[in-house]
């Protein structure tokens, strides 16, 4: 681990989340966007006669629902550290420098490098699962660590 990072953390008392909570936060989150998804269009897919038909509508938001997922992310990390699956899981993201809940730049970082992670087949989460301080590619940009709450 980073000596600097691993200096900070243990001055101030804090320990890095476990990968297994990150990754059940990331499925709460996934779950609750995806079901205000499922809300919003909900009038386009009860229309839908066929799976097809339900892709193709699913396909038509793609970029609405990457714009709500950064929204989404950017928003509740700035505000309270953490996103609504984070908070269920005591975990939050705090900026390396300051120790401190994220900016608004840097919470915005961090949530669209978190898509553009997603959109390269999750590389930069597994790149957080072998990497000694947990960071994935959005932490790393953002110059964030996950820690426990």
């Amino acid at each position: 681990m980073n000596e600097e990072i691993e200096n900070n953390l243990h001055r101030e008392g804090i320990v890095l989340a476990l990968n297994r909570k990150r990754a059940i936060a990331f499925f709460i989150d996934e779950i609750l966007l995806s079901i205000l998804l499922t809300v919003a269009l909900w009038d386009s897919f009860a229309d839908a006669q066929t799976v097809e038909e339900l892709i193709d509508i699913t396909n038509t938001f793609v970029l609405e629902y990457m714009l709500m997922k950064i929204v989404y992310q950017a928003f509740f990390v700035m505000q309270y550290g953490a996103s609504l699956g984070k908070i269920a899981m005591k975990i939050r993201v705090i900026e390396i420098e300051s120790m401190q809940t994220p900016n608004v730049l840097v919470a915005l970082n961090r949530s669209i490098f978190r898509v553009v992670s997603e959109m390269i087949f999750y590389l930069g989460f597994l790149w957080g699962l072998l990497n000694p301080e947990r960071q994935t590619w959005h932490d790393k940009t953002a110059r964030t660590l996950v820690v426990d709450a």
